[in-house]
């Protein structure tokens, strides 16, 4: 190590410094990162990151990904340096209760901080989301002499990041892409949370990546910047994702704890931080000291931004006078908002249509709204026969150079980087993330599909969606024992409780067509995670002549009346179900039996309403209620009250066909009859 010479050396010491206070002052945090990454992080910032700190919204701006999150001071002193709307007092708050600098970065918490990352591997995969709407909005929008989207994304990963199994999945998927605006630095320090990476980490990485058709470039010295300068050059000329592994040292410029895994979770220790700040030259033994011509330096970033983002409006309007559509296209797609007849081809069905499942009424619902919604694209983790997601005639999102319509499985005549199908392959975890990194980014209305058990591979990832509130569909289709022959491995029990649970998170599970596509309408719409929940077997669709309110937005809605008076007991149902609870309505009703039918497709959205209309689907005066649903029972003692039944499975399924499997285990109408009658006293059957 050497002590401050240079400007340069001032600047990338502010940065270790600077973290290596905050994180002392909160007595909490991980200084390793932030000293080893220093140099590279400062080249990155200073010499190649397009942004502007005044606007971080900026739409052609640069993506920058911590993907190792728990080195979050890192960024935060970036951040501050470079002029955003973090003040100095809020990194002396750092890991304080409602600070702006919290532990893990926070999307839509801290200004400049993209995504939510912190489990690691997510921001790995989240970048190769980014760098898909990129792609699409680049192939989709740019023109002949009009480079109207242009941007690159970049993260810095660690060790643990390379270790987790959503970055191979989302390194494999990015390599078949050819995602060449993605370049990520590796923080290679040689050193994990418990000790060297000898003990568990030794395989040749950069022939792992070079194997996934990555661009690989080493850096020897981590403090040499013209050497990852040139890495990063390198990078930006190649056709194919990079990763540049560079050598640091753990904990820099500390003389007891660099090279030690003792920096990487705990704060240097008083002592030692000073010994630090003595051993890099610091001018300073003040806490938070920011040497006025390291700022100025570092604080040239908001001019150099709003400079870079004038050029682009400058270029924007040029785009707009020879391409008035496509610009006005674009910058509806920037604002989120939908255009003004999105919903009017949703599809319309009658009680007496054949009756299918609610899985193909999705996919039938979901291209008639990607017919009028430029931007819905996505795709399933190589289950689109089976999840009705494909979306015909908007073709497959490609490398340009790939084959092209002809190669099997091309959907339509779209091909390259403008196809709207996304074949994420079987890689469930790096999907969620990467429909993440595609909302995160912006422009785009992304959503992914898989089978409902397999929600389990991807709860990571839908937990930041819904903790950035991010707006994203996430598709779920086969979803209880209606699965059948395929048995207890692939029909989910436990997955609706465990998604209810997420908070911020909106669960939709349609009964029948109609409330599926209106599940899709409302998750067009919707400015935040939904998932929709989808059935493989057949299901009728439901008369609505005398529902009230009816409609998925509000959560739950009287679906069938007690006729003859007020309900004497309520049946209350979610997805297939419900047509259980309405043909025992019909039964109930021969034995003079008054009974109320709710369909409940979204606890979140009825948790929503105000209490009067809460009370007039469920009014707390009838307190025999049946509830109906072919998963678990935790959650739903809420709405059967003290005095209901809940009939639901907290078991595991069996392989048989599904209808079979439905009266093994109990959801049948004679069953909820019982169940009802029981209640009022007027049955002596088991339920």
């Amino acid at each position: 190590m050497t002590a401050t010479t240079t400007l340069e050396d001032l600047c990338i010491n502010t940065i270790r410094i600077l973290s290596a206070d905050a994180i002392q002052n909160a007595n909490s945090g991980h200084p390793g990162l932030p000293m080893g990454a220093a140099a590279m992080a400062f080249t990155l910032w200073t010499e190649f990151l397009k942004h502007n700190p005044q606007d971080p919204n900026w739409f052609d701006r640069d993506r920058f990904v911590l993907s190792a999150g728990h080195g979050s001071m890192l960024l935060y002193s970036l951040l501050h340096l470079t002029g955003y709307d973090l003040p100095l007092d809020e990194l002396k708050r750092f890991r304080k209760l409602d600070s702006k600098t919290p532990g893990h970065p926070e999307r839509g918490h801290t200004p400049g901080v993209e995504v939510a990352t912190g489990p690691l591997g997510q921001g790995f995969a989240n970048g190769v989301g980014m760098a898909i709407a990129e792609a699409w909005l680049s192939a989709h929008f740019n023109r002949p002499g009009h480079k109207i989207v242009d941007h690159f994304t970049y993260a810095i990963c660690g060790d643990g990041d390379l270790m987790e199994g959503i970055t191979q999945e989302a390194a494999s998927l990015a390599g078949h892409l050819k995602l060449g605006k993605l370049i990520y630095l590796y923080d290679n320090n040689h050193i994990s949370l418990g000790g060297a990476t000898s003990l568990i980490f030794t395989e040749d990485v950069a022939k792992r990546f070079d194997a996934y058709d990555w661009h690989t470039r080493a850096v020897a010295d981590g403090n040499d910047t013209a050497e990852v300068a040139a890495a990063i050059r390198e990078a930006q000329a190649d056709s194919r994702p990079s990763l540049i592994l560079v050598r640091t040292h753990i904990g820099y410029g500390s003389p007891k704890k660099q090279d030690s895994f003792n920096s990487h979770g705990a704060p240097l220790g008083e002592e030692e931080l000073l010994a630090t700040k003595k051993a890099l030259g610091w001018p300073s033994t003040e806490k938070f000291f920011i040497p006025p011509e390291a700022l100025a330096r570092f604080r040239a970033a908001v001019q150099q931004g709003a400079k870079a983002q004038q050029d682009w409006k400058t270029r924007l309007t040029a785009y707009r006078k020879d391409f008035p559509a496509e610009a006005s296209e674009l910058e509806m797609l920037i604002s989120g908002k939908l255009p003004a007849d999105w919903a009017a081809a949703l599809p319309a069905w009658k009680p007496g249509d054949k009756a299918i499942a609610t899985r193909v009424a999705g996919g039938i619902a979901l291209n008639a709204l990607a017919q009028r919604i430029p931007n819905l694209m996505g795709g399933s983790a190589d289950l689109n026969p089976s999840t009705e997601t494909a979306l015909k005639g908007l073709g497959d999102f490609q490398p340009p150079e790939s084959e092209g319509p002809g190669t099997p499985g091309a959907v339509g005549g779209v091909w390259g980087y403008g196809g709207r199908n996304v074949a994420f392959g079987v890689r469930e975890l790096a999907m969620g993330a990467a429909v993440n990194g595609m909302a995160a980014h912006g422009g785009v209305l992304p959503f992914s599909a898989t089978f409902m058990v397999f929600s389990d591979y991807m709860k990571p990832a839908i937990r930041l969606g819904a903790l950035s509130q991010l707006r994203v569909i996430y598709v779920f289709t086969h979803d209880s024992i209606g699965v059948g022959e395929d048995g207890p491995t692939h029909e989910p029990v436990e997955q609706m409780a465990g998604l209810r649970a997420i908070p911020g998170l909106t669960l939709l599970r349609p009964a029948d067509p109609t409330e599926t596509a209106e599940a899709w309408a409302f998750a067009a719409a919707h400015n935040g995670p939904s998932v929709i929940v989808l059935t493989r077997q057949n299901v009728p669709h439901l008369d609505r002549a005398d529902a009230r309110d009816a409609g998925v937005a509000r959560g739950g809605y009287i679906l069938a009346e007690a006729a003859g008076g007020p309900p004497e007991v309520i049946l209350i149902g979610t997805g297939s179900e419900v047509a259980l609870c309405v043909q025992a309505r019909e039964k109930l009703a021969g034995q003079g039996v008054r009974a109320r039918v709710v369909s409940l497709p979204s606890w979140e959205l009825f948790d929503q309403q105000d209490a009067a209309y809460r009370e007039s689907v469920l009014p707390k005066a009838v307190r025999k209620r049946v509830t109906v649903e072919a998963g678990a029972t935790m959650g739903w003692s809420r709405f059967a009250g003290d005095e209901g039944v809940v009939i639901g499975l907290d078991r595991f399924g069996g392989s048989a066909p599904g209808a079979e499997l439905f009266q093994h285990f109990g959801f049948t109408v004679d069953r909820v009859t019982a169940a009802a009658l029981a209640l009022l006293g007027r049955g002596g059957g088991a339920v």
